[in-house]
């Protein structure tokens, strides 16, 4: 099969015999791929973690070449262990981290550079001029997103400056940007050999490039962080909508003639996978970093209170649907930090343990803005601190204060969801690895003061991927069908006292500006 683009509706792909679906979920930490059944169930799975490389404070870097390997293997093997082949796969689903640079040589199909990381923040010195400049409110409204060196523009500008084989491939015409969506969707379909270079509109809608009320790109806007339009727009890769065609697999990969269908940036695509697909509903990842989105339909919501607006999804042949989004930086890699760093712990799992073995947090609170704060402060001087220790205080109130920043920092989102819209949720969407922890759901619930409720299937990232790709192949015929497949878990209600609730997050809030400020020149 050609892996050249091909318009279609919503179930109107030809193969309908197979009914088992792929879905790669490529996350900050992992790499995943997961087979389901037409019921959403889960027939094979494998995981396998990738490099972090930090070359300099507050830079993060991947291997894309190293990803890319790990993705292919990871398909071979939970096809074999399925005991499946390429005609029992109906489709291929991709999610991905978000905002994570790669530029290549379409020549050569190499990277020019290691991939920044979206918790890289190397680019601030340069943003800072630009939010000086008479355009930022302008580039706000345009792209939906603040000017942090979160996004794609400012790390696509360093690369280009810094990177030598980057300008040279510029200058030839054969530079290629994606995210990791797109260096796998390129790879998979031939790569050098007419592998399509595209993207659906929810990773484009992360990079400050694209104007977020067209869904179209903007190159000019790269002139912005010292960017030629001229030489931006052949790099940009074709921006589809999130179910839809973007080609069959190649013969050089495992699946050869399988089509992707869907894709969707991490964050969308779990929200995807908890049904979120009306106005008002909101969900919650507790990943790497912590996500919430709150759908606001068809209308794009300009946030007055540090969120972001983005593109939710995008069916084919449809108009898109928006959220507002709070961004956190520090999550699950919290967990990480204090195994990996500090050695406090063996495995992420010893965590809770250990957090148990005190009854509160001992008046210890953890901020941890390790690359600055995201939403809603948007503070890339705050640097992490662990304030209120004591002669008191043991491994176990740091390893509390840990878990409850993930709670607290998801409170400051909310709180700015409500400002924005007027709309308090009736319940949050709980989904991700650390959601598996009952004793932090339920401190959610109570510094929130909403019910959480967490699915039977928590990785709903790579369920959401499923769900696209298999829209758009036919497995489901439309998103009521989706509803009745997810199958919710636990709930947990507020059970805090008000006034308690109010003076946790006093504390919380002291200990924020506490962190502000650590970059500022003293000179």
């Amino acid at each position: 099969m050609s892996s050249a683009y091909c318009p279609v509706r919503v179930g109107m792909l030809a193969n309908m015999t197979a009914s088992a679906i792929m879905s790669i979920d490529q996350g900050t930490t992992s790499s995943r791929v997961v087979i389901y059944d037409e019921r959403a169930r889960v027939l094979s799975s494998a995981q396998r973690e990738h490099r972090q490389h930090f070359p300099q404070p507050g830079w993060v870097e991947h291997d894309a070449v190293e990803i890319w390997n790990t993705v292919r293997e990871l398909m071979g093997l939970v096809t074999a262990r399925a005991g499946m082949s390429a005609e029992d796969i109906a489709c291929i689903g991709i999610t991905n981290q978000r905002e994570t640079t790669v530029l290549w040589d379409v020549e050569t199909g190499r990277p020019v550079h290691r991939a920044i990381v979206w918790q890289d923040t190397r680019t601030d010195d340069l943003l800072v001029r630009v939010r000086e400049s008479d355009d930022a409110d302008e580039l706000r409204r345009i792209t939906g997103l603040p000017l942090a060196s979160y996004f794609c523009a400012p790390k696509i500008a360093w690369i280009l400056e810094y990177s030598e084989p980057a300008r040279l491939a510029a200058e030839r015409g054969t530079l290629r940007f994606g995210t990791m969506d797109t260096w796998l969707l390129w790879n998979l379909t031939g790569g050098v050999h007419g592998g399509v270079h595209a993207t659906d509109i929810t990773n484009a809608s992360r990079t400050l490039l694209m104007d977020l009320e067209t869904g179209q790109w903007r190159p000019e806007l790269g002139a912005h962080f010292g960017l030629d339009p001229e030489q931006l727009g052949p790099m940009l890769p074709e921006i589809r909508a999130s179910v839809s065609d973007f080609g069959a697999v190649s013969a050089r990969v495992p699946l050869a003639g399988v089509r992707v269908t869907g894709i969707l940036g991490d964050q969308q695509s779990a929200a995807f996978g908890q049904a979120v697909f009306a106005p008002g509903e909101v969900k919650n990842t507790y990943g790497t970093g912590c996500f919430l989105l709150h759908n606001t339909g068809a209308e794009v919501v300009r946030s007055e209170h540090g969120l972001l607006s983005t593109v939710a999804y995008q069916l084919d042949g449809e108009a898109p649907m928006y959220a507002l989004e709070g961004s956190i930086a520090q999550a699950g890699s919290v967990v990480q930090w204090l195994r990996d760093n500090l050695g406090v712990i063996t495995t992420s799992e010893d965590v809770e343990r250990l957090a148990g073995t005190v009854t509160d947090n001992g008046g210890v609170y953890f901020v941890p803005a390790f690359s600055g704060l995201f939403a809603p402060h948007w503070r890339p001087d705050a640097r992490g601190l662990i304030i209120g220790l004591t002669g008191y205080a043991t491994a176990g109130h740091i390893a509390r204060a840990a878990l409850e920043a993930t709670a607290f920092q998801t409170r400051d989102v909310l709180a700015a969801v409500v400002e924005d819209t007027g709309l308090t949720p009736e319940v949050i969407r709980a989904d991700g690895g650390m959601s598996v922890n009952d004793e932090l759901m339920q401190f959610q619930a109570d510094v929130l003061g909403v019910p959480v409720q967490r699915p039977r299937n928590v990785e709903t990232t790579a369920l959401g991927a499923a769900y696209a790709a298999g829209l758009g192949h036919g497995v489901w015929t439309d998103l009521d069908q989706l509803r009745e497949l997810c199958v919710t878990g636990q709930r947990w209600e507020p059970a805090m006292a008000p006034e308690q609730r109010e003076a946790l997050r006093r504390r919380w809030d002291r200990a924020v500006v506490h962190a502000q400020g650590w970059l500022l020149d003293d000179a």
